[in-house]
C-alpha cells in the first residue's frame, strides 16, 4: 500500500516509565503517565484505542476498546533527557555524549565572553526557573540594563530581557552571538531568547521566544527525505530543534491547541513526504510546574483534537504519536525524567493490534518513517514497518 503523507507528532514529555538506567540520572520511579492517568481530568479514549494502555510496562485500563493502532514503547540510547537530544534520536542521531548542563552556572570565561559581545552586564547565572527569574531580578535589570543569564537541568544558556529595555531584535542579537560563544566544550544545545514585559511585581514572558540550536552533527530522516525531493513540513518548536537544517516549512504555534490547529491544516495540503510536529505545553506548562491536573487537561484536550485528525486521515497517510522524554508533574523536583515513550502508529497501511515490545532506541521511529516512504539513509535506527505493514 503506498505512503505519500507521515506525520509524526511529539507530545513533548509524555513519558510512560522509567528507563532502564534511570537510576543514573536520579530518576528511577519516575513515570509521567502513571501520574496523570490518576487524575480526574484525564481521559484519553483516542490513544486508548490507538494502544497506550496495551503497551508493555503500562496498567492496562478495564474494558480496553477494540484497537486501531500498532503500539509499543522505546528506550533512550543517547546520554541525555532533553528536547534536543531527544528529537535528534527520534530523527535517527544516538548521541554519545550528553550535551554540558551548567547546575553551577557558566564559567566565568563564558561570561565574560557575553559581557563582550553585548556590552552589558550580567545577572543570575544559575538555573531557575523562568517564570520566578524575572521576578526576583526583573527589577534590577530595568535599573540596570543587566541580561538576566540563566540555566536549567537542561543544556540550555537563557536570556531574558524586558522588551522596553532591550528591543526584540536587538536581544536576538545577542543570543545569536552568545550562539556563537557557545560551541566546543561548551556546545549548549540551545540559546533561547526570553523576552518579558510588565512592571515590578506584575512581570510576564511573551510569546516571542526564540530558540538558537546546534546544528545537528550527522544525517536525519529530514535530511534524506529532502534528498530525494520529498517534502518536509514543522509545526511548533521543530524548526528551532534542528536549527532549520532541512525544514522546508515551518509554522509558530501559540500552545497545543493552536499546534494541533495548524497540524490539521497541514493535513489539508497535498503534500509528500514528512510533517512533524512538537506539542510543548505538556512538558514547558505543566511538567516543569508539578502540575498534574493541568497535565492531564492538555492530555484530554489532545486527545479531543487527536479524534479529529483521526477522522480525516487519508488511504495513504501514517500517523506516529510519541514523545522525547519524560517530566513527571508528581516526581521530586522540576526537571526532565529519565522514562521510555511511546509510540503509537496508525493508518491504511497499518495493522492494527500489533504489540511492538520494547525498542532500543527512539531512532526507529526515524528509519521506520524512511521505510514507509520508500527511502534509505544512513541514519540510525532499525525500522519496524515490515512488522505493521498491511500486505
Amino acid at each position: 500500500m503506498n505512503i505519500n503523507r507521515v506525520f509524526v507528532i511529539v507530545l513533548d514529555s509524555y513519558g510512560i516509565g522509567h528507563a532502564p538506567d534511570a537510576a543514573d540520572f536520579g530518576d528511577e520511579g519516575a513515570n509521567t503517565l502513571g501520574t496523570i492517568r490518576r487524575s480526574k481530568e484525564y481521559h484519553t479514549p483516542n490513544m486508548e484505542k490507538l494502544g497506550l494502555f496495551c503497551i508493555d510496562g503500562v496498567e492496562p485500563i478495564e474494558n480496553q476498546p477494540p484497537l486501531t493502532g500498532a503500539f509499543g514503547r522505546l528506550t533512550e540510547a543517547s546520554r541525555g533527557k532533553d528536547t534536543t537530544i531527544g528529537h535528534w534520536e527520534i530523527a535517527g542521531i544516538i548521541s554519545e555524549k550528553p550535551l554540558p548542563t551548567y547546575p553551577d552556572g557558566f564559567p566565568q570565561e563564558v561570561l565574560d565572553e557575553l559581557e563582550k559581545a553585548t556590552g552589558r552586564g550580567i545577572l543570575c547565572n544559575k538555573p531557575y526557573s523562568g517564570t520566578q527569574v524575572i521576578a526576583d531580578y526583573g527589577e534590577e535589570h530595568m535599573k540596570t540594563g543587566k541580561l538576566i543569564v540563566y540555566t536549567s537541568a537542561d543544556s540550555v544558556l537563557q536570556i531574558a530581557a524586558h522588551e522596553d529595555v532591550v528591543p526584540l531584535e536587538t536581544l536576538y542579537d545577542y543570543c545569536h552571538k552568545a550562539r556563537e560563544i557557545m560551541l566546543g566544550e561548551h556546545s549548549v544545545g540551545r540559546v533561547i531568547a526570553r523576552p518579558f514585559v510588565g512592571t515590578p511585581g506584575n512581570f510576564t514572558r511573551t510569546p516571542h521566544r526564540h530558540d538558537y540550536s546546534l546544528e545537528p552533527p550527522a544525517q536525519t530522516m529530514m535530511d534524506v527525505i529532502v534528498e530525494n525531493g520529498m517534502d518536509t513540513l514543522g509545526v511548533g518548536k521543530i524548526f528551532d530543534i534542528f536549527a532549520g537544517k532541512n525544514i522546508q516549512r515551518t509554522v509558530s504555534i501559540t500552545n497545543n491547541v493552536d499546534g494541533m490547529e495548524k497540524t490539521l491544516e497541514f493535513q489539508k495540503e497535498d503534500f509528500h513526504g514528512l510533517c512533524f510536529v512538537n506539542l510543548v505545553d505538556f512538558d514547558m506548562l505543566y511538567g516543569h510546574r508539578n502540575d498534574i491536573e493541568g497535565y492531564a487537561k492538555a492530555a484530554t484536550v489532545f486527545d479531543e483534537q487527536l479524534g479529529t485528525f483521526l477522522e480525516r486521515m487519508r488511504e495513504d497517510d501514517v500517523l506516529f504519536i510519541t514523545a522525547d522524554h519524560g517530566c513527571d508533574p508528581g516526581y521530586p523536583g522540576t526537571d526532565h525524567t529519565r522514562e521510555q515513550i511511546p509510540v503509537m502508529v496508525c493508518g491504511a497501511a497499518v495493522k492494527a493490534g500489533v504489540n511492538l515490545g520494547t525498542g532500543n532506541t527512539y531512532a526507529n521511529i526515524g528509519a521506520t518513517v524512511l521505510d514507509m516512504l520508500g527511502l534509505k539513509g544512513n541514519i540510525k535506527g532499525e525500522s519496524f514497518y515490515d512488522r505493521i505493514a498491511k500486505l
